[in-house]
Protein backbone atom coordinates (compact mmCIF):
# COMPACT_ATOMS: atom_id res chain seq x y z
CA UNK A 1 0.00 0.00 0.00
CA UNK A 2 1.46 3.29 -1.13
CA UNK A 3 1.74 5.98 1.52
CA UNK A 4 3.07 9.50 1.18
CA UNK A 5 3.21 11.56 4.36
CA UNK A 6 4.13 15.23 4.18
CA UNK A 7 5.42 17.24 7.12
CA UNK A 8 7.23 20.47 7.86
CA UNK A 9 4.57 23.01 7.02
CA UNK A 10 3.70 25.89 9.28
CA UNK A 11 3.50 29.64 9.69
CA UNK A 12 6.50 31.74 8.72
CA UNK A 13 7.15 35.41 8.04
CA UNK A 14 7.91 36.63 4.55
CA UNK A 15 11.59 36.15 3.79
CA UNK A 16 11.81 33.10 6.02
CA UNK A 17 12.45 29.46 5.22
CA UNK A 18 10.79 26.09 5.66
CA UNK A 19 11.76 22.57 4.71
CA UNK A 20 9.01 20.17 3.73
CA UNK A 21 9.49 16.42 3.87
CA UNK A 22 7.53 13.65 2.22
CA UNK A 23 8.21 10.21 3.60
CA UNK A 24 7.15 7.37 1.29
CA UNK A 25 6.43 3.70 1.78
CA UNK A 26 4.85 0.82 -0.07
CA UNK A 27 6.82 1.06 -3.31
CA UNK A 28 10.36 1.11 -4.67
CA UNK A 29 11.07 4.76 -3.97
CA UNK A 30 14.31 5.08 -5.91
CA UNK A 31 12.82 4.37 -9.34
CA UNK A 32 10.06 6.96 -9.28
CA UNK A 33 9.84 10.61 -10.16
CA UNK A 34 8.60 12.59 -7.16
CA UNK A 35 6.86 15.91 -7.45
CA UNK A 36 5.75 18.69 -5.12
CA UNK A 37 2.51 20.47 -5.98
CA UNK A 38 0.57 23.18 -4.23
CA UNK A 39 -3.04 24.23 -4.21
CA UNK A 40 -4.77 27.33 -2.94
CA UNK A 41 -8.57 27.35 -2.44
CA UNK A 42 -10.32 28.27 -5.67
CA UNK A 43 -7.26 27.60 -7.81
CA UNK A 44 -5.95 24.60 -9.69
CA UNK A 45 -3.23 22.48 -8.19
CA UNK A 46 0.10 23.60 -9.66
CA UNK A 47 3.43 21.88 -10.04
CA UNK A 48 6.14 23.37 -7.85
CA UNK A 49 9.14 21.10 -8.41
CA UNK A 50 9.90 17.63 -9.61
CA UNK A 51 12.88 15.30 -9.30
CA UNK A 52 13.47 12.22 -11.40
CA UNK A 53 14.98 8.94 -10.31
CA UNK A 54 18.26 10.17 -11.78
CA UNK A 55 18.17 13.41 -9.83
CA UNK A 56 17.15 15.75 -12.63
CA UNK A 57 15.00 18.61 -11.42
CA UNK A 58 12.42 20.97 -12.86
CA UNK A 59 10.94 24.01 -11.12
CA UNK A 60 8.02 26.32 -11.66
CA UNK A 61 9.19 29.77 -12.76
CA UNK A 62 7.64 31.26 -9.64
CA UNK A 63 9.96 29.33 -7.31
CA UNK A 64 13.19 29.11 -9.33
CA UNK A 65 16.16 30.29 -7.30
CA UNK A 66 14.21 30.10 -4.03
CA UNK A 67 13.12 26.46 -3.70
CA UNK A 68 15.23 23.31 -3.93
CA UNK A 69 13.89 19.79 -4.32
CA UNK A 70 16.03 16.85 -3.25
CA UNK A 71 15.65 13.19 -2.40
CA UNK A 72 17.23 10.69 -0.05
CA UNK A 73 16.60 7.23 -1.42
CA UNK A 74 18.02 5.61 1.71
CA UNK A 75 15.31 7.32 3.76
CA UNK A 76 12.54 7.07 1.14
CA UNK A 77 12.06 10.80 1.53
CA UNK A 78 11.78 13.76 -0.81
CA UNK A 79 12.37 17.28 0.46
CA UNK A 80 11.44 20.78 -0.58
CA UNK A 81 13.67 23.49 0.85
CA UNK A 82 11.83 26.79 0.56
CA UNK A 83 13.80 30.00 1.06
CA UNK A 84 12.87 33.67 0.73
CA UNK A 85 9.23 32.77 1.15
CA UNK A 86 6.56 35.17 -0.08
CA UNK A 87 2.91 35.56 0.97
CA UNK A 88 1.92 34.18 -2.42
CA UNK A 89 3.61 30.90 -1.51
CA UNK A 90 0.84 30.32 1.02
CA UNK A 91 -0.83 27.07 0.02
CA UNK A 92 -1.30 23.41 0.83
CA UNK A 93 1.71 21.50 -0.45
CA UNK A 94 1.36 17.92 -1.69
CA UNK A 95 3.85 15.34 -2.83
CA UNK A 96 3.09 12.92 -5.60
CA UNK A 97 4.57 9.61 -6.70
CA UNK A 98 4.85 9.39 -10.46
CA UNK A 99 1.49 10.29 -11.99
CA UNK A 100 -0.70 8.46 -9.50
CA UNK A 101 -0.54 8.65 -5.72
CA UNK A 102 -0.82 11.76 -3.58
CA UNK A 103 -0.03 12.60 0.01
CA UNK A 104 -2.51 14.32 2.32
CA UNK A 105 -0.82 17.72 2.12
CA UNK A 106 0.79 20.12 4.55
CA UNK A 107 -0.23 23.75 5.03
CA UNK A 108 2.30 26.51 4.48
CA UNK A 109 1.30 30.02 5.51
CA UNK A 110 3.55 33.00 4.86
CA UNK A 111 2.65 36.22 6.64
CA UNK A 112 3.55 39.63 5.25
Amino acid sequence: QVQLVESGGGLVQAGGSLRLSCRASGFIFSVYTLTWYRQTPGKQRELVATITSGGNTVYADSVKGRFTISRDNAKNTVYLQMNRLKPEDTSVYYCRKGSTDWGQGTQVTVSS
